[in-house]
């Protein structure tokens, strides 16, 4: 997991909290939005929530797109050190838990039925959405300033 995360905070080096929040695309999303989402929609949700069984992170699910608005007095740091924290808190379950044991908890109420069943399908679904996410904010940080964290030569 550390190979696909490690991107996701490295193509944001040096960009101040202006461009963090700075929406480049029609959709309107912004690098900021996209970290807290991953920390949230996705490490948390993965991890803590469907294969831990966290039971107070699963009252708090909601099955919108709150992860991706970032509150206005919500400092840029706060939001990538919480990304941070829940990858590490992710490895932790990650560790604790057999590959091919059974998820402790899935909200069928906000999804339906599950379509991952062990810890190796969530990694895997987890490593290719960061991996596709780390791309967008590798795009994203183009158009912001003309760098790349991804140079294929």
């Amino acid at each position: 997991m550390a190979g696909q995360r490690r991107p996701v905070l490295g193509v944001l080096d040096g960009l101040d909290a202006e461009a963090l929040r700075r929406p480049v695309l029609p959709s309107g999303w912004h690098c900021l939005g996209l970290v807290q989402h991953l920390a949230l929609d996705v490490e948390r949700f993965w991890f803590r929530a469907v294969v831990a069984g966290d039971e107070e992170i699963i009252r708090g699910l909601t099955s919108g797109d709150e992860a991706w608005n970032v509150a206005p007095k919500t400092l840029a740091v706060d939001v990538l050190d919480g990304y941070r924290q829940e990858a590490a808190l992710s490895d932790a379950v990650i560790t604790s838990t057999p590959a091919d044991g059974v998820l402790g908890r899935w909200p069928h109420d906000l999804f339906g039925e599950p379509h991952l069943h062990t810890l190796r399908d969530v990694l895997s679904h987890v490593i290719t959405e960061t991996a596709c996410h780390a791309g967008h904010l590798d795009a994203a940080r183009e158009l912001i300033d003309d760098r790349r964290w991804l140079v294929l030569t």
